[in-house]
């Protein structure tokens, strides 16, 4: 099988991901087994710069753009759900850091031959008070992302002075790292444990507000904020996955293993493959028309609008969606040969997992409809909700 070949790479990093597939082809099954990346590919990551990919270019990183993240993203998703999984949330978390962290923490962490590697994540909170110098962070946090490979935390507390929302990053030695608490059906090779953090203190400058947009170093691609960016990781690593067990799919049929190669004369088969191929391909385009249209407005230096925030929102669930159905096809359509241990099954375990994601819940859906409506004027939208300007 010829790994990604229809894969578009239109930036060097892109480039560099398609050269990996087969390394990450190599050692998913090791991920999914031992609950984390191998070393080899988290090596080859660090070598080629995945995990800097929306570092600022002042810091050394690519501060890649939207559509062009969204091909890297694919790439690496498409090699192994986990490995994709893994490099869409360190970017993320690194590469926001070097843009809204202050001064201090900069010049402490980014230096002309390190960076740090930050997993973590940003949903349900923790507790943060105010003392001189920073904050003292408590809580529990589950679905941390990458940070069995992280040097850092980035982890989402209320202030409880003032109710704000802000992400702190710390080092992971302040923290108490559950290794063994990702116990789950898919997606085993993120290993994203759960972790506790007890009045940890964190200095001013190593804190951002959670849904800042001014960024302190970069360009255009942080007026995206970290939900914005978190957007098109979701989106990218679902176009991976789908491609992937298409593609497998297809592999089937063409060597006659399994039931799809049972099928492969057969009328039904052809039709619902090219149902699946169409569903899918329409909901990947959707993506990108929705990213060029805000990758042109940013780069104009335009604030995203409401209704651009709804597509992406929109798009991110769409193709979400789409992903279920596609792989539940795709499941059914390998019969017995998806059932074994092999690429079907781990893709489909993770596809599962991934589409529980926050991102693509019941309530966003419902929040992007009213806002298409006409039905949520004034309003704008703080993570997954349509709330009024304070």
């Amino acid at each position: 099988m010829n790994l990604g070949a229809t894969l578009e790479t239109n930036s060097p990093l892109a480039e560099r991901a398609k050269a990996l597939l087969p390394l990450l082809d190599e050692w998913a099954t090791y991920s999914d087994e031992q609950g984390r990346l191998s070393p080899e590919v988290i090596d080859a990551f660090h070598r080629d710069g995945l995990f800097k990919m929306w570092v600022p270019e002042e810091l050394g990183g690519s501060e890649l753009s939207p559509t062009k993240s969204l091909e890297v993203l694919e790439i690496s998703a498409y090699g192994d759900a986990s490995a994709g999984w893994v490099q869409m949330a360190v970017s993320l978390e690194t590469g926001t850091a070097g843009a809204y962290l202050g001064d201090t923490a900069i010049k402490e962490m980014f230096t002309e031959d390190t960076y740090p590697v930050i997993g973590g994540q940003g949903t349900r909170p923790g507790t943060a008070k105010t003392v001189d110098g920073g904050y003292l962070v408590s809580g529990s946090w589950s679905f941390a992302s990458g940070l069995k490979h992280g040097s850092h935390i980035h982890t989402l507390a209320i202030i409880e002075e003032t109710g704000e929302p802000r992400i702190f990053v710390l080092p992971t030695k302040d923290a108490e790292l559950l290794m063994d608490s990702w116990n789950v059906m898919g997606l085993r090779g993120t290993g994203s444990i759960d972790y506790n953090i007890d009045n940890a203190f964190v200095p001013e400058d190593y804190t951002h507000f959670a849904f800042t947009r001014e960024a302190k170093r970069g360009g255009s691609l942080f007026n995206l904020g970290v939900i914005g960016m978190a957007e098109i990781c979701h989106s990218g690593w679902a176009m991976g996955v789908g491609r992937r067990m298409l593609d497998e799919l297809a592999y089937l049929a063409q060597t006659k293993t399994g039931r799809a190669g049972t099928s492969v004369d057969s009328d039904s088969f052809h039709q619902q493959l090219a149902e699946a191929e169409a569903k899918f391909r329409a909901a990947r385009a959707l993506v990108f028309e929705t990213w060029r249209d805000v990758e042109a407005s940013i780069d104009t230096g335009q604030a995203i609008s409401v209704r651009q925030d709804t597509l992406m929102r929109l798009s991110l669930g769409h193709i979400t969606k789409t992903l279920l159905e596609v792989a539940n096809f795709v499941y059914l359509a390998g019969g017995t040969a998806a059932l074994r241990k092999g690429t079907l099954e781990r893709c489909m375990r993770d596809v599962h997992a991934g589409t529980q994601h926050i991102t693509s819940s019941p309530g966003m859906w419902q929040n992007c409809g009213r806002e298409l409506l006409g039905l949520a004027p004034g309003q704008h939208w703080i993570l997954l909700d349509l709330v009024d300007p304070q």
